[in-house]
C-alpha cells in the first residue's frame, strides 16, 4: 500500500467512525456490499470514486478533500504517477556514429560469398540450439523446485500511528495515521458560521484542530504546552472541505486551545479550550488573550 493510499484510508475510516455508520448500514444504503466496504476501509483495495462520494454523502460531509485524496491515491495505484516517459533510442542518444560503428569484422562479413555465409550461419545455429537445450536441462530442476515452494503470505499493512508525543509536533495528523478514530475534545461554531473541532489521538499523544465551513482568508491556530500551529483557508477547495492544523504534543490533563481568526481585519478572534482526558462535546469560548 502506498503512502497516498494509506492517507485516503485513514480519512475514510475517520469519516465512517464519526458518522456512526456500520458496514451493514453502508452496504444497505449504497451500491457496494459489506465485504467491499471492509476491503476499502482496511486498505485491501482502492475504493471507486463513487464509493468515496457515497460515504461523504451519508456522513453529511463535503467531499472535496476526500476526492482529492482519492485522485492522488488512484494515480499511484494505477501507476500513472510513476510511469516513465520513453523516447526512441537514436544514434545521437546512444552516443555512437553509424559510420564509426562499422568495424573491420562487419566489413569482412559483408564480403563473404553466399556459400560461405550459409556454412557460418548453419554452424552458429547448431551452437545456439545446443546451448539452449543444455541451459533448459540445467534450469528445469530448479524451476520445478521453485514452483513446489509455497508462495509466502503477503505482509499486512499496519495502521499503527507513525509518531508519538514530541515526534508528532508540527506534523500532519492524517499522513502520520493519527487521524484514525480520534477523540473529539470539543466542538465550537464561530459567529461567522465556521465549525471548529479540537481532535485528540491517545495513541499518538497529540492534538490538532480541524475547521470547515470557513471563508477564504480565515485562520485557525492550535496550541497546548508547546509551539502554536496554524492553518489558513487558501482557496475555494479549502473552504468546501475539512482543513487540519498540524499536531501539537499533549499529555493527560493538558489544556488544548484553538483560536479562530476571521479574514476581515475588523473581525473578532474567537478561542475555545478543552482538557485532554475530559469527555466533552461542546465548550464555551475562552478569552481571546
Amino acid at each position: 500500500m502506498t503512502t497516498e493510499h494509506a492517507r485516503l484510508v485513514a480519512a475514510l475510516r475517520e469519516l465512517r467512525a464519526g458518522s456512526g455508520l456500520s458496514l451493514a448500514a453502508l452496504a444497505g444504503q449504497t451500491l457496494y456490499s459489506k465485504s467491499s466496504w471492509e476491503r476499502y476501509l482496511n486498505g485491501k483495495s482502492l475504493p471507486p470514486r463513487q464509493a468515496v462520494r457515497e460515504l461523504c454523502r451519508l456522513a453529511n460531509e463535503p467531499d472535496g478533500r476526500l476526492l482529492a485524496l482519492w485522485e492522488i491515491a488512484e494515480s499511484h495505484w494505477s501507476g500513472r504517477a510513476t510511469a516513465p516517459a520513453t523516447a526512441p533510442l537514436t544514434d545521437e542518444l546512444a552516443g555512437t556514429n553509424p559510420q564509426e560503428s562499422r568495424s573491420p569484422v562487419a566489413t569482412r562479413w559483408r564480403r563473404l560469398g553466399g556459400s560461405r555465409l550459409l556454412v557460418v550461419l548453419a554452424s552458429a545455429y547448431t551452437v545456439i540450439v545446443g546451448g539452449v537445450a543444455a541451459l533448459l536441462f540445467l534450469l528445469l530442476p530448479d524451476s520445478e523446485a521453485q514452483e513446489a515452494q509455497p508462495i509466502p503470505a503477503p505482509v499486512p499493512f499496519s495502521f499503527a500511528p507513525q509518531c508519538h508525543g514530541a515526534a508528532c509536533e508540527g506534523r500532519d495528523p492524517m499522513r502520520l495515521i493519527c487521524g484514525i478514530d480520534p477523540d473529539t475534545l470539543t466542538s465550537y461554531r464561530t459567529a461567522t458560521g465556521a465549525h471548529i473541532e479540537l481532535r485528540h489521538s491517545r495513541k499518538c499523544g497529540a492534538s490538532w484542530a480541524r475547521v470547515w465551513g470557513a471563508e477564504i482568508g480565515d485562520r485557525v491556530d492550535v496550541t497546548a504546552d508547546g509551539p502554536t500551529h496554524g492553518v489558513r483557508i487558501r482557496n475555494e477547495d479549502d473552504a468546501a472541505t475539512f482543513v487540519y492544523t498540524e499536531m501539537t504534543e499533549v499529555r493527560p490533563g493538558s489544556t488544548v486551545r484553538a483560536c479562530f481568526r476571521p479574514a476581515p481585519a475588523d473581525g473578532e478572534r474567537e478561542c475555545v479550550e478543552a482538557h485532554v482526558g475530559e469527555a466533552t462535546t461542546t465548550a464555551r469560548p475562552s478569552s481571546p488573550r
